[in-house]
């Protein structure tokens, strides 16, 4: 039975997306000079400046396109570290799967994505306002998701939240000295914050409280 011609075309369109996304990850992670390009990025997926632009709108369509693609493949990472255990377990395994993901690709891009955008708030929803969107919506999502997995246990979610603020620049903070190399343990760096983090969480709920 023959496919549709508009199947087909949605299908090439959809696989044409797909390259320029991972076109755009590849150049974001290199860091190289250009790789904020939108025609270099075309060039890498084999096509033009026009159909970026018919795909994503424009250069702030793409980037936000980039952040939605990474989360997407990323999911609620917080609840999915360690979705049981004790409050050490969840924390240290939250942290253990940011320390990996922070070396990956996807890490890396958005990363050097970030680095070249404006560094004001106003600024950046100016000129980039889709893209600002999608980066408060992280936020919003990683607090959301940070306080759903530790909702079943006696913390206080105000200092969940308080926690999830500092775990991802704590994080980059010890992945930074991985990629530089450097004479810290950092077994022991994430331990240490492991700790500390468990201790400002433990019996900070309703529950220990009344008690």
């Amino acid at each position: 039975m023959p496919v549709p011609s508009g199947r087909r075309s949605n299908r090439r369109g959809q696989a044409t997306r797909e390259s320029m996304l991972e076109a755009a990850l590849q150049a974001l992670a290199s860091g190289a000079p250009g790789s904020v390009s939108g025609n270099r990025i075309a060039k890498a997926a084999g096509a033009t400046w026009g159909t970026v632009k018919y795909q994503f709108g424009d250069i702030d369509g793409l980037w936000a396109a980039v952040l939605r693609h990474t989360a997407q493949r990323r999911g609620a990472m917080p609840s999915h570290a360690a979705p049981r255990g004790s409050l050490s377990r969840r924390v240290a395994a939250i942290l253990d799967v940011m320390y990996d993901g922070l070396g990956t690709t996807d890490s890396r891009a958005i990363e050097n994505l970030r680095a070249a955008l404006p560094r004001d708030r106003a600024e950046l929803e100016q000129h980039f306002p889709q893209t600002a969107a999608e980066l408060a919506s992280w936020q919003k999502t990683w607090i959301t998701d940070c306080q759903n997995a530790f909702s079943d246990l006696d913390v206080d979610p105000a200092r969940v939240r308080e926690v999830a603020l500092f775990i991802p620049g704590a994080m980059r903070g010890i992945t930074s000295e991985r990629q530089l190399g450097s004479y810290i343990d950092l077994d022991e760096a994430r331990r240490a914050l492991s700790n500390a983090i468990v201790a400002y969480l433990r019996n900070s709920g309703p529950a220990h409280r009344a008690s």
